[in-house]
């Protein structure tokens, strides 16, 4: 096992699973310039990392996922330059679209309320679990901010009216609503959820890992796209052609646990 903490972000390393945690507790882990920046150079690296096949993210403590971009830095006059630049615009990439982006699977963990760019982090996770404590929203409407990121992937994940109605009012909803409306996939106690999210990361990380690379990528460039072309797709790694075909298929002739080698 190895544990990393820089730029507000632990990171632990187990068997192949990945645990990030969001880590300024006393600001509910909001997420400022030196964290988003933190989090788009950790899931890069998470890509091309031969040692990670899942990622599981939380926020520290016991009341926030995160409260979302912080606020009192976008209030200090020296960020003025930067929040008036277009969207996704400027020299470095956004941390939620490389979130989006990673090659591996990520888990969101809503251990407590996730906000904003909180609730933008969870929306860029392929799955989302969440503490009965959690809540969740988009209340930029509220702020004056714009939600560049949660307008569009919002819409994808719940029922486009649904999202017209969280995003326009900008009122938090609970863990239950979130469950009913399918944002999240489970909701757990709180004492439980960080034990769900490892049994699932590990469930995960020890899938052909070439199989759910395909998947990831496979759906992430071909869901808006006609049935016609998105079967024609040649995107992520191909598990036909690999050696993790060949063991998967005799470990289970041969009633054993395949052995993967991601190749």
């Amino acid at each position: 096992m190895t544990l990393t903490t820089v730029d507000g972000i632990a990171v632990e390393l187990d068997d192949r699973l990945a645990v990030v945690t969001l880590n300024r507790p006393e600001r509910l882990n909001a997420i400022d310039q030196t964290m988003m920046k933190g989090l788009v150079d950790l899931f890069d690296d998470f890509s091309y990392d031969d040692d990670v096949w899942a990622v599981v993210i939380t926020g520290a403590g016991d009341r926030a996922f995160s409260a979302g971009v912080d606020l009192k830095e976008v209030n200090s006059g020296d960020q003025a330059k930067r929040m008036a630049r277009s969207p996704n615009g400027g020299s470095g990439r956004n941390a939620f679209e490389t979130i989006l982006d990673c090659r591996k699977p990520v888990v969101a963990a809503l251990n407590g309320v996730a906000v904003g760019g909180g609730c933008e982090i969870s929306l860029a996770c392929d799955i989302r679990i969440a503490s009965e404590t959690a809540r969740l929203g988009m209340p930029e409407a509220k702020r004056g901010m714009g939600a560049n990121f949660g307008c569009q992937m919002l819409p994808r994940i719940v029922p486009r009216g649904i999202a017209y109605e969280m995003l326009y009012t900008g009122e938090i909803i609970d863990a239950a609503e979130a469950y009913r409306i399918g944002l999240v996939n489970h909701v757990y106690p709180a004492e439980s959820l960080m034990d769900e999210a490892i049994k699932l990361g590990r469930t995960l990380a020890g899938n052909a890992p070439l199989t759910v690379r395909r998947y990831k990528e496979m759906i992430t460039k071909g869901g808006d796209l006609p049935i016609s072309a998105a079967l024609r797709l040649h995107v992520g790694p191909n598990p036909y052609t690999s050696e993790d075909r060949v063991e998967g298929v005799a470990a289970f002739v041969e009633k054993r646990t395949p052995q993967w080698k991601a190749r």
